[in-house]
C-alpha cells in the first residue's frame, strides 16, 4: 500500500524523524485556515501518488493565507497523469541550503534490504542513476542487524558526505530505518533530505510503501487505505479474503493457485484471438479449498463486473477433490439464484475427476457447460463471451 506525502509526514514524526508542520486540506477554505495556523510561507502540494506533481503545476509557495486559497483552488480537482487531486497539503516553508536523497527498500532479487543515499537530491532518483550512477550511494543493509550507528555511519560516508554532517545523518537514518521496521514497509524514501540554513537536516518530501501482508500487526493501516480510489470489485474481494484483481476483458476467471489461474490467462487471451479479440477479465485465486460459500463469493465478485460475459473455472483437484469443488459450484449457483445470469465453462481435473464431472452433468444447470481440457474450455468461453 503507497501512501501520500502527508501519510507519510505524519509516520515520520511518529517515529522522531525531523519534519515541518503539514496540514491536510480538501476545500480552498481549509487550505487557507492551515495557512493562517503555521504562519509564515507555506507550500501548496497536490497529494497524488505519482511523480512529477511540480512540473505539472501541483506545488506551489504561497506566501499568504490568500495566496493558498487560490493555489488550492486551481489544484484541487487538476489531473496529474491521469490521477485527480482532492487533497492538498498545506507544508511549513523551509530554508533550504543543501538536498539530499536516501531510501531503503527492499531488495528482492539479494533477499535482503538495501540503503541508496545521494548528496544530490530533488531531482528524480531514477534519473541520477542513469546519468551519474556513482553519485548514488547503494549499500546493502543485512535484515538480521538493521540500520545502527555503524551501518548509518557507513551510508554516511559512502555518499561522501563530509564528517561534520555524520552525527546527524547518522542520527535520521537510524530513525528512518525504525520508521521502515516498525510500521513493515517495503519502502521508506526522502526526497529531499534538506540542509536548512541553521544546519537543521529535515524531511521535505517522503514517500512510504507499506507490506498489506503484514496488516494483521497494524491495525490502523487500514486507516491509511485510500478506499475512495480503490475499484469496488477489488474491495469487495478483500473483505472477503479473495485474492482478485480486475483486469479489462469480458471472461471472468476463477482457479484455483496462483500458477494455474496465470496460466488461465494466457490461454485465455490466446483463444480469444479467434473470437472477437475476447481477453482475460479477472485474476481470482479461490486457494485450496473451493467449498460453496468460497465459490460463491469467488462468483458474486465476478458476475458484479459489468463487463463480463462468460465465466471459465479452471480448477484442479489436489487435497481439495473435484467432487468437493463440484458439489461448491452447484450449491454456490443455488446461493447466488437469480443474480447467476452468465455462461460458465467448468474445467476439472486431478483427484476425483469423473465423480466431480458427474455431480455436474447430473446437476444439469444451463449455465453450465462442461469442458475436459484447459485449451478446450477456454475457447468455448471466449466463443461465449463473444456471442
Amino acid at each position: 500500500m503507497d501512501l501520500f506525502e502527508y501519510q507519510a509526514r505524519d509516520l515520520f514524526e511518529a517515529h522522531g524523524v525531523p519534519v515541518l508542520a503539514g496540514i491536510v486540506a480538501y476545500t480552498p477554505e481549509e487550505a487557507k485556515a492551515a495557512a493562517e495556523k503555521i504562519g509564515g510561507v507555506v507550500v501548496v502540494k497536490a497529494q497524488v501518488k505519482v511523480g512529477g506533481r511540480g512540473k505539472a503545476g501541483g506545488v506551489k509557495v504561497a506566501k499568504t493565507p490568500e495566496e493558498a486559497f487560490e493555489y488550492a483552488s486551481n489544484i484541487l480537482g487538476m489531473d496529474i497523469k491521469g490521477h485527480t487531486v482532492k487533497r492538498v497539503m498545506i507544508a511549513q516553508g523551509a530554508d533550504i541550503a543543501e538536498e539530499y536523497y536516501f531510501s531503503i527498500l527492499l531488495d528482492r532479487a539479494n533477499r535482503n534490504y538495501l540503503a541508496m543515499c545521494s548528496k544530490e537530491g530533488g531531482m528524480e532518483i531514477e534519473q541520477l542513476a542513469v546519468e551519474r550512477p556513482e553519485a548514488l550511494a547503494r549499500v546493502a543493509v543485512d535484515p538480521a542487524v538493521g540500520i545502527d550507528e555503524a551501518k548509518a555511519r557507513e551510508i554516511a560516508e559512502a555518499a561522501g558526505f563530509p564528517e561534520e554532517l555524520h552525527a546527524k545523518l547518522v542520527d535520521t537514518f537510524i530513525k528512518l530505518w525504525d520508521v521502515f521496521k516498525a510500521e513493515d514497509a517495503t519502502l521508506v524514501e526522502v526526497n529531499p533530505l534538506v540542509k536548512s540554513g541553521s544546519g537543521e537536516l529535515l524531511a521535505i518530501d517522503g514517500k512510504v510503501s507499506l507490506d498489506e501482508n503484514a496488516g494483521f500487526r497494524h491495525p490502523g493501516h487500514s486507516e491509511l487505505e485510500d478506499k475512495d480510489a480503490a475499484d469496488p470489485l477489488e474491495a469487495k474481494a478483500k473483505e472477503l479474503d479473495l485474492n482478485y484483481v480486475k483486469l479489462d476483458g469480458e471472461v471472468g476467471i476463477i482457479g484455483n493457485g496462483a500458477g494455474l489461474v496465470m496460466s488461465t490467462l494466457d490461454v485465455v487471451a490466446y483463444a480469444g484471438e479467434k473470437h472477437g479479440n475476447v481477453k482475460p477479465a479477472n485474476f481470482l485465486d479461490i486457494g485450496g479449498g473451493a467449498s460453496a460459500e468460497v465459490m460463491a463469493n469467488g462468483l458474486d465478485i465476478i458476475l458484479n463486473d459489468a463487463q463480463v460475459k462468460s465465466v471459465f473455472v479452471n480448477v484442479f483437484g489436489g487435497i481439495t477433490a473435484c467432487d468437493a469443488v463440484a458439489n461448491g459450484i452447484v450449491k454456490a449457483l443455488e446461493i447466488l439464484g437469480a443474480k447467476a445470469t452468465k455462461p460458465l465453462v467448468v474445467r476439472l481435473d486431478g483427484n476425483s475427476v469423473e465423480e466431480g464431472r458427474r455431480i455436474l452433468r447430473e446437476a444439469n444447470h444451463p449455465l453450465v457447460t462442461l469442458a475436459v481440457g484447459m485449451d478446450e474450455g477456454a475457447d468455448k468461453a471466449a466463443e461465449l463471451a463473444n456471442a
